[in-house]
């Protein structure tokens, strides 16, 4: 459990501050041709945002995971079908840019559209968990 409402809150803002320079982060990174990276930050900046959430929501500690849709449903948090399928599909650019044998394949599938059209559907969930923080 937080301890205190002020342990609370300052826990929402890190990991609010830490997903604001991580989403800056992918966007740098996006700039400069380094998609599977941008990627994988995008998984982080919603990580972040959902562990956030988790907090205000629950009053604990956020879980120790990475899986967007598992952080949700501990949080008890009401998600549609292609929210659920963003967040899965998100949840996979952390595998995917961070193990060997993914990688080669992944590295071909993040074109400059691809990643594109991946950090708009991130930045609209962004936007999403924000409202309810």
């Amino acid at each position: 459990m937080v301890t205190s409402n002020q342990d609370n809150k300052n826990l929402v803002n890190y990991w609010i501050e830490s997903s604001d320079k991580d989403y800056k982060t992918m966007m740098d990174l996006f700039q400069t041709d380094n998609y599977h990276w941008s990627l994988f930050i995008g998984h982080l900046v919603i990580e972040k945002l959902l562990k956030a959430l988790f907090i205000k929501r629950m009053d604990q500690f956020p879980p120790l995971i990475h899986d967007l849709r598992r952080i949700c449903e501990k949080a008890d948090m009401t998600l549609n079908k292609d929210q659920i399928i963003t967040l899965d599909s998100i949840s996979r650019f952390n595998l995917n840019a961070r193990y060997d044998d993914y990688k080669q394949s992944f590295y071909k599938l993040c074109t400059k559209e691809f990643t594109a059209e991946w950090i708009g559907k991130i930045e609209n969930l962004r936007t999403w968990i924000k409202n309810q923080l």
